[in-house]
């Protein structure tokens, strides 16, 4: 299936979009994809209707309804490490690490920020916040398995909107940490 958003074309098969490039973000795209746009970074828009009634995590339900192993998909959730806000990324496969994350910044007692606290400082809503684009930037740290795939799906900043691109990519732009923070 192919979409048309504004001025940009985006196939929605991962397999066949992998290799296009989002040229141009339609008006009012979220800073994760002005982001992408501004830097010339390579990736791919997925977009589809998120349904609020699903039993499933906005991170499970993009690879189920996406079609992509949830291993490639990265949800991106906002902890407060020794009182300091740190962004932590980890497959939709998986748990973010709470101890792992703190010992990977230097700190000592993590736990997942207040969503609303998260939302203020990222500047996007719970479930679809990217580690792109932040309003603020915080310390970020990638889980290490990022780097057995060719390319990851995470969040563009909105529910039903995900960015595929290669993880030297998202490590660039974010300036990340690797670390593993994940757990089964």
């Amino acid at each position: 299936m192919i979409a048309t958003m504004g001025s940009a074309t985006v196939e929605s098969t991962w397999e066949r979009s992998v290799a296009v490039t989002h040229k141009k973000t339609a008006p009012g795209g979220t800073p994760a994809l002005t982001l992408l746009d501004r830097t010339g970074t390579a990736h791919t828009v997925h977009a589809y209707e998120h349904d609020p009634a699903t039993p499933l995590g906005y991170g499970a339900e993009a690879a189920a309804v996406l079609g992509i192993d949830p291993e490639r998909v990265y949800k991106t959730l906002i902890a407060k490490v020794d009182g300091r806000l740190v962004v932590g990324v980890v497959p939709v496969s998986g748990k973010l690490d709470l101890r792992l994350l703190a010992r990977a910044v230097g700190g000592k007692k993590a736990a997942l920020a207040d969503p609303a606290e998260a939302e203020r400082a990222t500047g996007y809503v719970v479930g679809g916040i990217s580690p792109l684009g932040q309003r603020l930037v915080h310390p970020t740290v990638l889980d290490s398995s990022v780097f057995t795939h060719q390319h990851v799906v995470v969040s563009a900043g909105r529910r039903g909107l995900d960015i595929g691109l290669a993880p030297q990519d998202l490590v660039s732009l974010t300036s990340a940490l690797i670390a593993e923070i994940a757990r089964a």
